[in-house]
């Protein structure tokens, strides 16, 4: 008898024993709740309510000035002048029609789709090619070659206007289409070449090593199985060369300025100054808004393709 309530009696300490650890790690807002806990927890929230108001705040200024240019394009002048916060009484799409026919911007609108179109093909095909072969093979030179298309990102494009210039005016292709493409392919190749470099290694070399011992060449490997699992990198990179030859002016304004060969920025720049003359901000900000839909419309489309090829190496 003495040997059992002995026992028991220790097996009640232990059980009061263990208790008070039970209470001191109970739930939050129990007595027993450690206080560094409380304010750890005040402030993240403190610093979640601080990020999103920055972002917030950050929307704001950046989609506000979108907005009231597409408002603006549909007002008149005298509306733009008197009262530029309110809505339009109507919406004016002369406005739109009179900069696409007499402004000339559907000429501008077709040289620009024309020689962006072009050098973006150019440019995933040839960086895209250029990558895999850096990323994938080793061979005397890679890193110095690799190293060669970094150097490129560094290189200021207006140390290389002048020789540029009578470069292309000797080879005849001054104030032409495709010598435009020829040098926005050649201005992008060193960060697709970069951006690409570091996808293709995150990729699994077993695919590739499977498609070889079934007698696929390294081309139809490249082409049918590489190429489709890079399609998030290569959308990604082809919206950010897409955003940069889109808004090109230097290189254009250089080796191109015949009228009929003309790419949008330069339109707008002629717009403008054709417009602040005759006082026509209505068909002004209507070429604007034109000028400014296809790259809105592009991000929209494929902004979740650009977040996935930003994340695919971070998430491998």
């Amino acid at each position: 008898m003495k040997t059992t309530e002995t026992s028991e009696s220790s097996a009640a300490g232990a059980a009061g024993s263990a208790l008070p650890q039970v209470v001191k790690t109970g739930r939050p807002g129990h007595p027993g709740t450690h206080p560094k806990r409380k304010r750890r927890g005040g402030e993240g929230r403190v610093l979640n309510v601080f990020s999103h108001g920055m972002l917030i705040v950050w929307a704001f200024m950046v989609v506000m000035p979108l907005l009231w240019a597409v408002m603006t394009s549909f007002k008149d002048d005298n509306a733009i002048f008197s009262s530029p916060w309110s809505l339009p009484d109507r919406l004016h799409f002369e406005n739109w029609s009179r900069a696409w026919s007499q402004a000339h911007m559907s000429d501008y609108f077709l040289n620009t789709v024309l020689v962006v179109a072009g050098s973006l093909a150019g440019t995933l095909l040839l960086g895209s090619m250029a990558a895999y072969v850096l990323a994938r093979f080793d061979f005397p030179g890679n890193r110095f070659i690799y190293f060669l298309f970094i150097g490129g990102m560094s290189f200021p494009i207006m140390l290389a206007l002048v020789p540029l210039f009578y470069v292309m005016n000797n080879i005849q292709l001054l104030n032409t289409i495709h010598g435009l493409i020829l040098v926005y392919i050649a201005y992008s190749l060193p960060f697709t070449v970069f951006f690409l470099t570091a996808f293709f290694r995150t990729l699994p070399t077993s695919v590739a090593e499977a498609a070889l011992i079934d007698g696929a060449s390294h081309t139809r490997t490249f082409f049918q199985v590489m190429l489709p699992m890079a399609k998030p990198g290569l959308i990604s990179v082809g919206i950010f060369n897409f955003l940069g030859q889109w808004n090109q002016y230097m290189l254009p304004t250089v080796l191109n300025t015949d009228q009929d060969q003309k790419v949008l920025s330069q339109g707008l720049v002629q717009l403008a100054v054709s417009q602040g003359y005759k006082g026509d901000w209505s068909g002004l900000f209507a070429g604007l808004v034109m000028a400014m839909l296809p790259v809105l419309a592009a991000y929209v489309v494929f902004q979740r393709q650009v977040v996935a090829g930003l994340t695919a190496g971070a998430l491998k």
